[in-house]
């Protein structure tokens, strides 16, 4: 069997085999709390009784994967360079309020208005990236320290935002801010259409199924043609194994670290966008905060390769859409967070296992081929 096809099916394994004991120990949290893990399994693929509801969870479910496989590429573009951007959280936040201003201060047609608005996102995320980048290749200083600390700042600069220069009206009784509603041109168009397909009705809470689904999968495919098809994704690859033998063959690791610190970031301020191009329409005091964090765990579990990362990200989403089925099923809600870090940690432990398993195989292999291969010395 071919060492890559070895390597796919243990790796495969290892993950199957994570979340059956991530599904077994979250069973016995369960009954320690006090409900049925059968029950809790029944809430997991409850998508509702009627066409309506299941449209509804459906849609929500692909929703909250959108930014979840961003926030994964972004994290796992810093993995590749052996950079632990920790600060996509701060970037998504800082880019998502300031598209959502720019993108309410004028009005286009559609595909220029929309094009602008994804453009700023990408150019804030990766100025912001750009900070620790900088500070990292001039001072030496650990991009780890450096992003959490940015988030901070980022958080808590776009609250100030939202409830100062870049506040809109707010309607009477009205508790959240929010920055001026955008155009309609502005909103990208859903893709309810699909469940015509299937027999189901368009589902109608939080704007549908949104269209920027379609970005995101693009964006995938960029992001991997980049990576694993092209010098730039060679040289960030070899910079992040090994910067001095990098340096050796002409490439500059510096360099390097800026340019996918930057990518990363550019990436991380796309994150924020479907919900406010889909739903919102503007960013609000209550935005959904925590998808750069996740994006850690998705970019972990997705082992950095983009088809991973959508799976990771559908997993995380189908767990996510769970916690209301569950609160219905009196069982608390919290078992979501327990699944997930379980899950992450053994798929951390099942990978070094695996590869462990693949590299002493390889050398068995290696090992047979060399013995096959030495000549046999006949003595008289």
């Amino acid at each position: 069997m071919p060492a890559g096809l070895n390597r796919a099916l243990l790796t495969v394994a290892g993950v199957i085999v994570a979340i059956v004991l991530a599904i077994a120990i979250c069973s016995v949290a369960i009954i320690i709390a006090g409900a049925s893990p059968l029950d809790a399994m029944g809430a997991f693929f409850d998508f509702g009784a009627t066409a309506r509801t299941q449209s509804n969870g459906i849609a929500a479910f692909l929703n909250r994967a959108v930014p979840l496989f961003i926030a994964g590429l972004a994290v796992a573009v810093g993995f590749r360079m052996n950079l632990f951007n920790i600060g996509v959280e701060g970037q998504y936040r800082i880019a998502a309020i300031c598209a959502a201003y720019v993108g309410s201060t004028f009005t286009a047609p559609a595909p220029i208005q929309i094009a602008v608005i994804i453009v700023v996102a990408a150019a804030v995320g990766g100025l912001y990236a750009l900070i620790p980048a900088v500070m990292k290749v001039t001072r030496g200083v650990n991009e780890v320290i450096s992003t959490i600390m940015l988030n901070y700042i980022a958080i808590n600069l776009a609250a100030f935002l939202v409830r100062g220069p870049f506040a809109g009206e707010r309607a009477e009784g009205q508790l959240s801010t929010t920055t001026p509603e955008l155009s309609e041109s502005a909103m990208f168009p859903d893709l309810n259409f699909v469940f015509d397909g299937f027999g189901l009705p368009a589902p109608t809470r939080n704007g549908g199924l949104w269209g920027f689904l379609i970005v995101a999968a693009v964006l995938g495919v960029v992001i991997w043609v980049v990576l694993e098809r092209t010098r730039f994704g060679f040289d960030v690859k070899a910079s992040g194994l090994n910067g001095p033998a990098a340096l050796a063959s002409g490439v500059n690791p510096k360099r390097m670290v800026i340019a996918a610190m930057v990518l990363s970031g550019a990436i991380a301020g796309l994150i924020g966008l479907p919900e406010i191009l889909g739903d919102k329409g503007a960013y609000n005091s209550n935005f959904t905060a925590g998808l750069g964090f996740l994006g850690i765990a998705v970019a972990l579990l997705g082992r950095n390769k983009p088809v991973g990362i959508a799976v990771a990200a559908l997993l995380f989403a189908f767990l996510d859409r769970a916690q209301g089925p569950l609160q219905f099923a009196d069982i608390p809600p919290s078992v979501i967070t327990i699944i997930q870090g379980t899950i992450v940690l053994l798929v951390v432990v099942a990978n070094e296992v695996t590869k462990r398993i693949a590299l002493r195989l390889e050398e068995r292999r290696a090992a047979q081929e060399l013995g096959r291969n030495t000549p046999v010395e006949v003595t008289a």
